[in-house]
Protein backbone atom coordinates (compact mmCIF):
# COMPACT_ATOMS: atom_id res chain seq x y z
CA UNK A 1 0.00 0.00 0.00
CA UNK A 2 0.68 3.72 -0.75
CA UNK A 3 3.45 5.08 2.62
CA UNK A 4 1.88 8.14 2.01
CA UNK A 5 -1.29 9.69 -0.17
CA UNK A 6 -0.43 9.63 -3.67
CA UNK A 7 -0.64 12.86 -5.54
CA UNK A 8 -2.96 13.25 -8.58
CA UNK A 9 -1.71 11.80 -11.50
CA UNK A 10 -1.24 13.89 -14.68
CA UNK A 11 -4.50 14.38 -16.10
CA UNK A 12 -5.82 14.84 -20.13
CA UNK A 13 -6.49 18.78 -19.04
CA UNK A 14 -3.02 19.11 -18.27
CA UNK A 15 -1.86 17.10 -21.86
CA UNK A 16 -4.32 19.68 -23.62
CA UNK A 17 -2.69 21.95 -22.81
CA UNK A 18 0.97 20.79 -23.84
CA UNK A 19 -0.22 20.37 -27.03
CA UNK A 20 -1.40 23.72 -27.47
CA UNK A 21 1.56 25.12 -25.84
CA UNK A 22 3.74 22.74 -28.69
CA UNK A 23 1.59 24.12 -31.07
CA UNK A 24 2.57 27.59 -30.32
CA UNK A 25 5.83 26.67 -30.76
CA UNK A 26 5.47 24.75 -34.17
CA UNK A 27 3.95 27.71 -35.34
CA UNK A 28 6.66 30.13 -34.50
CA UNK A 29 9.04 27.94 -36.01
CA UNK A 30 7.14 27.40 -39.44
CA UNK A 31 6.23 23.62 -38.94
CA UNK A 32 3.09 22.12 -40.83
CA UNK A 33 3.32 18.79 -38.53
CA UNK A 34 5.04 16.92 -35.86
CA UNK A 35 5.94 13.93 -35.36
CA UNK A 36 6.40 11.79 -32.33
CA UNK A 37 7.56 7.97 -32.03
CA UNK A 38 7.14 5.93 -29.14
CA UNK A 39 9.01 8.04 -26.73
CA UNK A 40 8.20 9.36 -23.35
CA UNK A 41 7.71 11.92 -25.40
CA UNK A 42 4.54 10.71 -26.47
CA UNK A 43 3.51 9.80 -23.25
CA UNK A 44 4.19 13.20 -22.09
CA UNK A 45 1.95 14.64 -24.77
CA UNK A 46 -1.12 12.16 -25.54
CA UNK A 47 -0.62 9.71 -22.10
CA UNK A 48 -0.40 6.40 -24.55
CA UNK A 49 2.79 4.25 -23.39
CA UNK A 50 4.68 1.80 -26.15
CA UNK A 51 7.56 0.95 -25.93
CA UNK A 52 10.04 1.55 -29.20
CA UNK A 53 10.20 -1.34 -31.70
CA UNK A 54 11.45 -1.50 -35.65
CA UNK A 55 7.30 -0.41 -36.26
CA UNK A 56 6.63 3.13 -36.48
CA UNK A 57 3.83 3.76 -33.54
CA UNK A 58 3.52 7.27 -33.18
CA UNK A 59 1.45 10.52 -33.57
CA UNK A 60 1.01 13.54 -36.30
CA UNK A 61 0.99 16.77 -34.29
CA UNK A 62 -0.92 19.07 -36.62
CA UNK A 63 -2.60 22.90 -35.56
CA UNK A 64 -5.70 21.09 -35.60
CA UNK A 65 -5.48 17.75 -34.78
CA UNK A 66 -4.10 14.51 -33.40
CA UNK A 67 -3.58 11.35 -35.32
CA UNK A 68 -1.88 8.21 -34.25
CA UNK A 69 0.05 6.02 -36.68
CA UNK A 70 -0.95 2.40 -35.39
CA UNK A 71 0.67 -0.79 -37.06
CA UNK A 72 -2.78 -2.69 -38.32
CA UNK A 73 -3.02 -5.80 -36.21
CA UNK A 74 -1.85 -3.34 -32.70
CA UNK A 75 -5.12 -0.78 -33.34
CA UNK A 76 -7.57 -3.03 -31.39
CA UNK A 77 -5.01 -2.65 -28.21
CA UNK A 78 -4.20 0.70 -28.41
CA UNK A 79 -7.64 1.71 -28.39
CA UNK A 80 -8.07 -0.07 -24.91
CA UNK A 81 -4.92 2.27 -23.54
CA UNK A 82 -5.30 5.52 -21.67
CA UNK A 83 -4.76 8.18 -24.25
CA UNK A 84 -5.91 11.41 -25.35
CA UNK A 85 -8.60 11.34 -28.26
CA UNK A 86 -7.65 11.59 -31.79
CA UNK A 87 -7.98 10.02 -35.49
CA UNK A 88 -5.93 5.88 -35.43
CA UNK A 89 -4.88 5.72 -38.73
CA UNK A 90 -3.14 1.88 -39.73
CA UNK A 91 -0.46 0.46 -42.24
CA UNK A 92 -0.23 -2.81 -43.30
CA UNK A 93 2.89 -5.25 -42.44
CA UNK A 94 3.72 -4.95 -46.24
CA UNK A 95 3.70 -1.06 -46.09
CA UNK A 96 5.98 2.19 -45.55
CA UNK A 97 4.48 4.08 -42.55
CA UNK A 98 6.94 6.77 -43.78
CA UNK A 99 4.77 7.14 -46.68
CA UNK A 100 1.04 7.41 -44.51
CA UNK A 101 2.78 10.05 -42.65
CA UNK A 102 3.84 11.67 -45.84
CA UNK A 103 0.14 11.00 -47.00
CA UNK A 104 -1.72 12.92 -44.32
CA UNK A 105 0.78 15.69 -44.12
CA UNK A 106 0.24 16.38 -48.12
CA UNK A 107 2.97 17.61 -50.57
CA UNK A 108 3.94 21.35 -48.45
CA UNK A 109 4.79 22.14 -44.88
CA UNK A 110 7.66 21.18 -42.98
CA UNK A 111 7.83 17.72 -40.62
CA UNK A 112 9.46 18.48 -37.10
CA UNK A 113 10.54 15.28 -35.83
CA UNK A 114 10.68 13.85 -32.30
CA UNK A 115 14.88 13.61 -31.36
CA UNK A 116 13.94 10.31 -30.07
CA UNK A 117 12.84 8.37 -33.36
CA UNK A 118 15.32 5.60 -34.19
CA UNK A 119 17.89 6.63 -37.34
CA UNK A 120 16.15 3.97 -39.66
CA UNK A 121 12.65 5.78 -39.23
CA UNK A 122 14.18 9.23 -40.30
CA UNK A 123 16.30 7.47 -43.74
CA UNK A 124 12.40 5.96 -44.32
CA UNK A 125 11.41 9.91 -43.94
CA UNK A 126 13.45 11.83 -45.67
CA UNK A 127 12.66 9.22 -48.55
CA UNK A 128 9.02 10.00 -48.43
CA UNK A 129 9.43 13.49 -47.60
CA UNK A 130 12.65 14.74 -48.84
CA UNK A 131 15.06 15.85 -46.47
CA UNK A 132 14.64 19.18 -46.84
CA UNK A 133 10.94 18.92 -45.44
CA UNK A 134 12.04 17.56 -41.81
CA UNK A 135 13.61 19.45 -39.08
CA UNK A 136 14.77 18.42 -35.44
CA UNK A 137 11.48 18.89 -33.25
CA UNK A 138 13.65 18.04 -30.37
CA UNK A 139 14.36 21.78 -28.80
CA UNK A 140 10.37 22.29 -29.10
CA UNK A 141 9.99 19.17 -26.92
CA UNK A 142 12.28 19.62 -24.52
CA UNK A 143 11.77 23.38 -23.97
CA UNK A 144 7.79 22.14 -22.33
CA UNK A 145 9.24 19.24 -21.15
CA UNK A 146 12.17 20.42 -19.15
CA UNK A 147 9.97 23.60 -17.08
CA UNK A 148 7.88 20.75 -14.89
CA UNK A 149 3.94 21.67 -13.85
CA UNK A 150 2.86 21.80 -10.01
CA UNK A 151 1.50 18.58 -10.77
CA UNK A 152 4.78 17.10 -12.14
CA UNK A 153 6.41 18.11 -9.36
CA UNK A 154 4.30 16.97 -6.34
CA UNK A 155 4.39 13.53 -8.39
CA UNK A 156 8.21 13.71 -8.48
CA UNK A 157 8.75 14.47 -4.66
CA UNK A 158 6.07 11.65 -3.55
CA UNK A 159 8.65 9.14 -5.70
CA UNK A 160 12.17 11.07 -3.82
CA UNK A 161 10.00 10.24 -0.58
CA UNK A 162 9.68 6.78 -1.00
CA UNK A 163 13.02 6.12 -2.46
CA UNK A 164 14.04 8.22 0.68
CA UNK A 165 12.36 6.05 3.04
CA UNK A 166 13.87 2.93 0.95
CA UNK A 167 17.43 4.21 1.32
CA UNK A 168 16.44 4.18 5.11
CA UNK A 169 15.79 0.27 5.37
CA UNK A 170 18.33 -0.50 3.10
CA UNK A 171 20.88 1.41 5.91
CA UNK A 172 19.35 0.21 8.59
CA UNK A 173 19.83 -4.01 6.75
CA UNK A 174 23.81 -3.42 5.96
CA UNK A 175 25.67 -5.21 7.93
CA UNK A 176 30.03 -6.48 6.96
CA UNK A 177 29.23 -10.20 5.07
CA UNK A 178 25.79 -9.04 3.28
CA UNK A 179 25.90 -9.43 -0.69
CA UNK A 180 25.46 -6.67 -3.13
CA UNK A 181 23.18 -8.64 -4.30
CA UNK A 182 20.95 -8.70 -1.17
CA UNK A 183 20.57 -5.66 -0.91
CA UNK A 184 19.74 -4.66 -4.70
CA UNK A 185 17.02 -7.69 -3.78
CA UNK A 186 15.39 -5.99 -0.72
CA UNK A 187 15.65 -2.20 -2.57
CA UNK A 188 13.53 -3.81 -5.15
CA UNK A 189 11.80 -5.47 -2.26
CA UNK A 190 11.25 -2.22 -0.54
CA UNK A 191 9.90 -0.19 -3.52
CA UNK A 192 6.62 -2.88 -4.29
CA UNK A 193 6.03 -2.83 -0.55
CA UNK A 194 5.70 1.22 -0.32
CA UNK A 195 3.39 0.96 -3.46
CA UNK A 196 5.54 1.95 -6.48
CA UNK A 197 4.50 -0.86 -8.85
CA UNK A 198 7.40 -0.48 -11.37
CA UNK A 199 9.96 -1.62 -8.07
CA UNK A 200 13.34 -0.32 -8.30
CA UNK A 201 14.06 0.89 -11.83
CA UNK A 202 17.71 0.77 -11.60
CA UNK A 203 19.83 -0.34 -8.21
CA UNK A 204 23.49 0.29 -8.19
CA UNK A 205 25.28 -0.89 -4.56
CA UNK A 206 28.65 -0.72 -4.64
CA UNK A 207 31.24 -1.89 -1.49
CA UNK A 208 35.08 -0.94 -1.09
CA UNK A 209 36.79 0.17 -4.45
CA UNK A 210 33.96 -0.75 -6.40
CA UNK A 211 32.57 2.67 -5.03
CA UNK A 212 35.14 4.25 -7.53
CA UNK A 213 33.37 3.11 -10.68
CA UNK A 214 30.49 5.82 -10.84
CA UNK A 215 27.97 2.88 -12.58
CA UNK A 216 29.23 0.16 -10.20
CA UNK A 217 31.44 -3.20 -11.18
CA UNK A 218 30.04 -6.50 -12.80
CA UNK A 219 29.63 -9.52 -10.33
CA UNK A 220 28.29 -9.40 -6.85
CA UNK A 221 30.22 -8.11 -3.86
CA UNK A 222 30.63 -9.03 0.12
CA UNK A 223 30.77 -5.81 2.56
CA UNK A 224 33.80 -5.76 4.59
CA UNK A 225 34.28 -4.20 7.99
CA UNK A 226 35.57 -0.25 7.36
CA UNK A 227 34.60 -0.49 3.62
CA UNK A 228 32.67 2.54 1.85
CA UNK A 229 29.03 1.82 0.81
CA UNK A 230 27.42 3.81 -2.52
CA UNK A 231 23.56 2.86 -2.94
CA UNK A 232 22.14 4.65 -5.89
CA UNK A 233 18.39 3.32 -6.77
CA UNK A 234 14.95 4.79 -7.83
CA UNK A 235 11.74 4.23 -9.09
CA UNK A 236 8.76 5.99 -10.97
CA UNK A 237 5.43 6.86 -10.23
CA UNK A 238 2.95 7.80 -12.93
CA UNK A 239 6.23 7.89 -15.16
CA UNK A 240 7.98 10.27 -13.24
CA UNK A 241 11.42 8.84 -12.11
CA UNK A 242 12.93 9.25 -8.66
CA UNK A 243 17.35 9.11 -8.13
CA UNK A 244 18.83 9.42 -4.96
CA UNK A 245 22.31 8.12 -3.76
CA UNK A 246 24.08 7.77 -0.82
CA UNK A 247 27.88 7.27 0.38
CA UNK A 248 28.80 6.34 3.34
CA UNK A 249 30.59 4.01 6.25
CA UNK A 250 28.35 2.50 8.91
CA UNK A 251 31.16 3.20 11.71
CA UNK A 252 33.93 5.83 12.62
CA UNK A 253 35.30 6.90 9.43
CA UNK A 254 39.08 7.03 8.57
CA UNK A 255 40.07 10.64 8.59
CA UNK A 256 40.79 10.72 4.74
CA UNK A 257 37.82 9.38 3.61
CA UNK A 258 36.01 11.43 5.94
CA UNK A 259 38.18 14.17 4.34
CA UNK A 260 37.23 13.73 0.96
CA UNK A 261 33.37 13.50 2.50
CA UNK A 262 33.51 16.95 3.43
CA UNK A 263 34.55 18.28 0.34
CA UNK A 264 31.95 16.02 -1.63
CA UNK A 265 29.21 17.52 0.48
CA UNK A 266 30.79 21.04 -0.26
CA UNK A 267 30.92 20.91 -3.95
CA UNK A 268 27.38 19.67 -3.76
CA UNK A 269 26.17 22.37 -1.74
CA UNK A 270 28.03 24.94 -4.04
CA UNK A 271 25.49 23.45 -6.93
CA UNK A 272 23.10 24.29 -4.88
CA UNK A 273 23.52 27.63 -3.71
CA UNK A 274 24.73 28.35 -7.61
CA UNK A 275 21.25 27.71 -9.11
CA UNK A 276 19.68 30.93 -8.99
CA UNK A 277 16.95 31.76 -11.75
CA UNK A 278 18.50 32.94 -14.74
CA UNK A 279 21.95 31.65 -14.43
CA UNK A 280 23.52 29.33 -16.71
CA UNK A 281 23.40 25.62 -16.08
CA UNK A 282 27.32 25.57 -16.84
CA UNK A 283 27.67 27.84 -13.56
CA UNK A 284 26.60 25.17 -11.58
CA UNK A 285 29.22 22.51 -12.89
CA UNK A 286 31.63 25.89 -12.48
CA UNK A 287 31.01 25.66 -8.96
CA UNK A 288 31.30 22.41 -7.79
CA UNK A 289 34.55 21.80 -9.76
CA UNK A 290 35.63 25.64 -8.16
CA UNK A 291 35.48 23.90 -4.44
CA UNK A 292 37.35 20.49 -5.41
CA UNK A 293 40.18 22.81 -7.25
CA UNK A 294 40.78 24.38 -3.51
CA UNK A 295 41.86 21.15 -2.53
CA UNK A 296 43.78 20.41 -4.94
CA UNK A 297 41.90 17.67 -7.33
CA UNK A 298 40.69 17.69 -10.86
CA UNK A 299 41.31 19.93 -13.26
CA UNK A 300 38.38 19.26 -15.75
CA UNK A 301 37.70 15.55 -15.73
CA UNK A 302 41.21 14.44 -14.34
CA UNK A 303 41.33 11.94 -10.87
CA UNK A 304 40.85 11.93 -8.47
CA UNK A 305 38.68 14.68 -8.95
CA UNK A 306 34.96 14.41 -10.85
CA UNK A 307 35.04 12.22 -13.82
CA UNK A 308 31.51 13.56 -15.60
CA UNK A 309 28.66 16.02 -15.16
CA UNK A 310 27.36 17.82 -12.15
CA UNK A 311 23.98 16.46 -12.82
CA UNK A 312 21.17 15.73 -15.27
CA UNK A 313 17.41 16.75 -15.87
CA UNK A 314 15.02 14.44 -14.50
CA UNK A 315 11.23 13.94 -15.25
CA UNK A 316 9.54 11.01 -17.68
CA UNK A 317 13.84 10.17 -18.21
CA UNK A 318 16.34 9.94 -15.99
CA UNK A 319 18.48 11.89 -17.83
CA UNK A 320 16.83 14.63 -19.54
CA UNK A 321 17.48 18.54 -20.19
CA UNK A 322 18.65 20.57 -18.42
CA UNK A 323 21.90 19.25 -18.48
CA UNK A 324 24.18 20.73 -15.72
CA UNK A 325 27.48 20.31 -17.85
CA UNK A 326 30.46 22.34 -18.66
CA UNK A 327 29.09 24.50 -22.04
CA UNK A 328 25.41 24.39 -21.70
CA UNK A 329 24.22 28.07 -21.42
CA UNK A 330 20.89 27.34 -20.64
CA UNK A 331 18.73 29.22 -17.94
CA UNK A 332 17.66 28.11 -14.96
CA UNK A 333 13.89 28.79 -14.59
CA UNK A 334 11.02 27.63 -12.64
CA UNK A 335 10.20 24.38 -12.97
CA UNK A 336 13.48 23.50 -14.09
CA UNK A 337 14.30 20.17 -11.74
CA UNK A 338 17.52 18.34 -11.46
CA UNK A 339 20.05 16.13 -9.94
CA UNK A 340 23.20 17.43 -7.70
CA UNK A 341 25.76 14.70 -7.87
CA UNK A 342 29.47 15.90 -8.62
CA UNK A 343 30.68 12.44 -7.08
CA UNK A 344 34.30 12.71 -6.53
CA UNK A 345 37.03 9.37 -7.49
CA UNK A 346 40.03 8.33 -6.09
CA UNK A 347 40.32 5.54 -8.71
CA UNK A 348 41.08 2.03 -6.91
CA UNK A 349 40.41 3.52 -3.49
CA UNK A 350 36.74 4.87 -3.59
CA UNK A 351 34.15 7.05 -4.99
CA UNK A 352 31.72 9.53 -3.26
CA UNK A 353 28.70 10.41 -4.66
CA UNK A 354 25.78 12.63 -2.93
CA UNK A 355 22.71 12.88 -5.08
CA UNK A 356 19.81 14.88 -4.22
CA UNK A 357 17.73 16.73 -6.95
CA UNK A 358 16.69 20.48 -6.91
CA UNK A 359 13.75 22.56 -8.35
CA UNK A 360 13.09 25.73 -9.35
CA UNK A 361 10.47 27.78 -7.85
CA UNK A 362 9.83 30.91 -8.47
CA UNK A 363 12.02 31.87 -5.47
CA UNK A 364 14.83 30.01 -6.89
CA UNK A 365 16.13 26.53 -5.40
CA UNK A 366 14.53 23.59 -4.02
CA UNK A 367 15.66 20.18 -2.40
CA UNK A 368 13.20 17.03 -3.36
CA UNK A 369 15.27 16.04 -0.59
CA UNK A 370 17.78 17.17 2.17
CA UNK A 371 21.57 16.36 1.74
CA UNK A 372 23.25 13.61 4.19
CA UNK A 373 24.46 14.76 7.37
CA UNK A 374 27.78 12.87 7.74
CA UNK A 375 30.03 10.13 6.23
CA UNK A 376 28.51 7.70 8.74
CA UNK A 377 25.52 9.40 8.80
CA UNK A 378 23.52 9.43 5.12
CA UNK A 379 20.35 10.72 6.13
CA UNK A 380 19.56 14.51 7.19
Amino acid sequence: MPFKTLPAFITDAERLSRLSRLRAGMEADGCAALLLGSSESLRYFTGLVWHQSERLLGALITPAGLTYIVPAFEKSRVETLPHLAGEIVTWEEQENPAALVASLLGPKGTLALDDALPLFLYHRLASAFGAERLCDGGSLISALRQRKSPAEIAIIQYAMDLTLEVQKRAHALMKPGIRASDIVRYIDEQHLALGAAAGSTFCIVSFGTATSLPHGADGDQVLAPGDVILVDTGTRIDGYHSDLTRTYVLDEPEAEFARAWAIERAAQQAVYDAAILGAPCHSLDDAARAVLGQHGLGPDYRLPGLPHRAGHGLGLEIHEHPYIVRGNATLLAEGMCFSNEPMLVFPDRFGIRLEDHIHMTETGAAWFTQPAKGPAEPFA
